[in-house]
């Protein structure tokens, strides 16, 4: 066992991709949201099956929460603030490996892969997610300090049970109809490609618009950039990492 972390330890310190993916070591720098800040929910929608593909993504082996450490110690910050009013965050995704990214760009390719469409993008054509900048060919999540998130109730009480192959409905349906995470009102659903989801649109409800100004207001007071396309992307402004994109695997990885 000695012999097995010393040969981790030094991988991390010369090639921290392979360590990361033979040792379920972090690369330096990255750390697990749970040990920082265990209260915060994760769906991490992109290991399981409700995603906008309709399916696992390649390179999330685990569903959790990888994050730079300096991204991390923010979200603790905001959920901090947030609980003193009964509310708390969710994240969606965090770390994405460029295998992910690259996934999503095959995926888009094929134009008989509609699974998930009557929920993720009910009134766009998926070869223009890229286009439209929903999708990107090299992702922010990769460089560790991107998150997609959410705001919820304390105590958290679990939304709906995803099973596959079950009947969808468009994210931009209204709050009563559309699955019900467990979320505040957002005026559409999490990964929803449409112009809803853009973060200042006004064709939403108006108690959408209040939730979605409550999160961009107290992620920017933390330090945190808005994604005008997605109301629900932040990236950190001062990101340890802002010209490196990373491809060790999500895994439970340990520190």
């Amino acid at each position: 066992m000695r012999l097995k972390m010393l040969i981790a330890l030094i991988l991390l310190v010369l090639t921290p991709a392979l360590a990361a993916r033979e040792f379920g070591v972090l690369p330096r720098g990255f750390v697990s949201l749970r040990e920082v800040a265990p209260e915060i929910v994760q769906d991490m929608r992109y290991h399981g099956w409700h995603n906008f593909l309709g399916r696992p993504v390649k390179g999330y082996d685990a569903p959790e929460c990888i994050l730079t450490i300096d991204t991390a110690k923010a979200l603790k910050a905001v959920q901090d603030e947030l609980s003193a009013s009964g509310l708390g965050l969710k994240v969606y995704d965090c770390y994405r490996p460029k295998r992910a990214v690259e996934d999503f760009w095959v995926w888009s390719k094929n134009p008989d892969d509609q699974q998930a469409k009557a929920e993720f993008y009910p009134n766009v054509d998926k070869k223009d997610f890229f286009d439209l900048g929903y999708v990107a060919k090299k992702s922010g999540h990769s460089r560790g300090s991107t998150v997609d998130l959410t705001i919820v109730n304390l105590p958290y009480k679990e939304g709906e049970a995803f099973t596959p192959g079950q009947e969808l409905v468009p994210c931009t349906a209204s709050f009563d109809w559309r699955f019900k995470d467990g979320s505040l009102d957002m005026g559409t659903g999490f990964d929803c490609m449409d112009e809803l989801s853009h973060s200042l649109s006004t064709a939403i409800p108006m108690v959408a618009q209040e939730n979605r100004m409550l999160l961009r207001k107290i992620m920017e007071k933390h330090g945190f950039s808005p994604y005008e396309q997605e109301w629900w992307h932040f990236t950190l402004k001062k990101e340890p990492f802002p010209d490196t994109y990373f491809d060790f695997p999500v895994s439970s990885a340990r520190q």
